[in-house]
């Protein structure tokens, strides 16, 4: 867990480092507010709010257009590895399962083509940032608004792919934490495969809209089925579920909750 948001704290500070300088432990506590925020919005939204407490306030509004750069990054990743884990589903024993009965083989490959095509759009449109800020411009209701992530321009090609590679590494300890868990809880099976299947769990959590002290059942409903298609450890499976959704929810928001306790986060 430390691992996971101290990698998100380290990526937090470097993008506000053209904004305002905050010091690693500054960051960090950023982030466990963020999650705090996080735990009762939908798909982690109140999220931004709990790392602005940590910046002046002149600061905040400046900090949106980093905050969109910081989450794109992260979709992008869960995105191109949960297809490179659909594909690898399908091509290893998807086929033999009765997994998507409502979705025939051609159905499934459309599907995935899809998704492709959406991801390619989205990295088209993520290193393109100063050219949606030029289009916002132009349209006259949104254009008075444009000056809050008006500074996505100043993020290059050589920094946005640091703050992807940022989001990778991220990504992979995500995948680490629940190998972890599934050894211990006995849930046998090959580690590629569980990987691949792990990716496309992420990918289904962030589809579909869900809050985070609500979303354990779902968790669990989407491991057993998914993690389910390599072991019949129904129980270990539910318990690695869980285990995630603790250190990686509850947690974090506990311990942002008793950060933010001393903060009063806008004066007016």
């Amino acid at each position: 867990m430390l691992l996971n948001w101290g990698l998100e704290a380290y990526k937090w500070q470097w993008l506000m480092k053209g904004i305002q300088q905050i010091s690693f432990k500054q960051s960090f506590k950023a982030i466990f507010a963020g999650q705090a925020f996080a735990f009762g919005t939908v798909n982690n939204v109140g999220e931004f709010i709990g790392k602005i407490a940590y910046l002046d306030e002149g600061n905040r509004s400046k900090a949106i257009a980093v905050s969109i750069v910081g989450s794109i990054s992260q979709v992008i990743v869960t995105v191109v590895m949960g297809i490179a884990g659909l594909i690898f589903m399908q091509s290893n024993f998807l086929n033999n399962t009765f997994l998507l009965k409502t979705f025939s083989n051609v159905g499934f490959n459309v599907l995935v083509v899809l998704m492709i095509m959406c991801f390619i759009i989205s990295l088209m449109l993520y290193y393109r940032l100063s050219w949606i800020i030029k289009l916002l411009e132009r349209i006259p209701f949104v254009s008075k608004h444009v000056y809050l992530i008006s500074n996505l321009k100043e993020f290059r090609w050589k920094e946005l792919t640091r703050i992807l590679f940022l989001s990778f590494i991220r990504f992979i300890v995500f995948i680490i934490q629940y190998l972890i868990l599934l050894h211990i809880f006995k849930v046998e099976a090959n580690n590629i495969a569980l990987m691949w299947v792990i990716s496309v769990l992420f990918l289904v959590l962030a589809i579909i809209p869900s809050i985070a002290f609500a979303e354990l059942g779902l968790r669990g409903e989407i491991g057993i089925q998914l993690i389910g298609l390599l072991s019949t450890n129904v129980a270990g499976i539910l318990l690695t579920t869980a285990g995630i959704w603790f250190i990686n929810r509850v947690l974090p928001a506990v311990a942002g909750s008793v950060i933010l306790m001393p903060i009063k986060i806008f004066k007016k």
